[in-house]
């Protein structure tokens, strides 16, 4: 069964962030809360990197359903301890 992941192409949001952008960004003026605009740039594409990813993850089909296999894993086991079967 095929499923569309759609969302992986947030994956290519930091690369462009900080390999596209370069050219654009690659100037000292404007100074922005002191530091050289590129150096700024790239602190704001470090930061939006996690962003990226978290938005591919929560759209991912096969991501979600890894995810809901693995919590139903871990309660199944969770209630047998509680039982005393485990």
């Amino acid at each position: 069964m095929s499923k569309k992941r759609t969302s992986l192409w947030w994956l290519l949001g930091p690369p462009v962030a900080f390999l596209g952008v370069l050219p654009i960004a690659n100037r000292v003026e404007p100074i922005v809360l002191g530091l050289p605009f590129l150096m700024f740039w790239l602190f704001v594409a470090v930061l939006l990197t996690p962003l990226f990813v978290w938005l591919a993850a929560k759209g991912d089909p096969v991501w979600m359903a890894a995810r809901e296999a693995e919590r139903a894993e871990r309660t199944g086991r969770a209630q047998a301890d509680t039982r005393g079967g485990g």
